[in-house]
């Protein structure tokens, strides 16, 4: 008994290619795959997908470089223009701004000139804050610097000539004197009587500073435990004036000693009590300018 065979030729099954059929495997045939073909089309694809894959790599790898590469040169350009002159920056009217609305207008201002302390010292009509000796010198002590010096008696006057001595007298009355206060500070063996003379303006006051010479001279203050000093003996002597007011020191030992050059300690306690008089009568014109820009 016989089988019929399938007429025609006979189809080739290609395991890589879906359109082809599988064929039964048929002992009875003395066919054999060609095993060299099939291999040789298999390599043939393999090299296919190996180039496909990379060329698919390199065209991801020069994606992901462009990105940041322009991410670099994003960042770079900001730091360019940070580092630019305000001139040359892009105009920042499409950032976060509505081109629509107009930027706020000021007009141009100044602020007014500081009040000069001085003016409210020049003169009477200025000068209206009180006066006094303890207002002038508060306290018990004094320190300037590390020197402590113990506040003595104090005394106000409107007879200027009064608490005056020498050529002194004569000058405060020529140039208008209404009022001279004093106030003794001693250290140790030393006494310094400090006075304030005022005047109606900042030029008596100048006139009586350049009138007054080496006869000129305040009137010593003792009493309140502090003795006699000044009277009779050789001391030291300043004027000077500021504003409206001149004032004037004598220095010397509370012992009668005289005051020669070789006593520095005696001419710097001189220094320092004019030194802080020229203080107070400069704040006293700060706190009245600062009262008259508040007002």
């Amino acid at each position: 008994m016989s089988f019929g065979q399938q007429q025609g030729p006979q189809s080739q099954w290609d395991p890589w290619k879906p359109q082809s059929q599988q064929q039964p495997w048929d002992n009875s045939t003395d066919q054999t795959p060609d095993w060299a073909a099939l291999a040789e089309a298999s390599e043939t694809r393999n090299k296919r997908r190996r180039l496909l894959f990379i060329g698919g790599g390199a065209l991801a790898t020069i994606a992901v470089g462009t990105a940041v590469a322009m991410a670099v040169v994003s960042a770079n350009g900001g730091d360019e223009a940070s580092n630019k002159p305000a001139s040359q920056l892009p105009e920042s009217g499409g950032i976060g701004s509505n081109s629509d609305t107009a930027a706020p207008s000021f007009e141009p201002t100044s602020a007014p000139p500081p009040l000069d302390p001085k003016e409210f010292v020049a003169s009477k009509s200025k000068d209206t804050a009180p006066f006094s000796a303890e207002i002038m010198f508060p306290g018990r002590q004094l320190t300037m610097g590390s020197t402590v010096y113990k506040k003595g008696p104090t005394a106000d006057t409107k007879s200027c000539a009064a608490a005056a001595k020498g050529t002194l007298p004569k000058v405060l009355n020529d140039n208008g004197c209404t009022r001279l206060i004093r106030a003794t500070y001693t250290k140790d063996n030393m006494a310094v009587t400090v006075g304030v003379a005022v005047f109606d303006t900042e030029a008596k006051a100048v006139a009586a500073k350049k009138q007054a010479d080496k006869k000129s001279i305040v009137a010593s203050l003792s009493g309140g435990g502090v003795k006699a000093f000044c009277d009779g003996s050789f001391c030291r002597s300043t004027t000077n004036s500021y504003g409206r007011y001149a004032y004037f020191t004598i220095a010397g030992f509370t012992n009668g000693k005289d005051v020669t050059t070789k006593d520095t300690a005696v001419f710097s306690t001189g220094d320092d009590l004019a030194e802080f008089t020229f203080r107070q009568i400069r704040r006293r014109g700060e706190a009245q300018a600062s009262a008259a820009a508040n007002n």
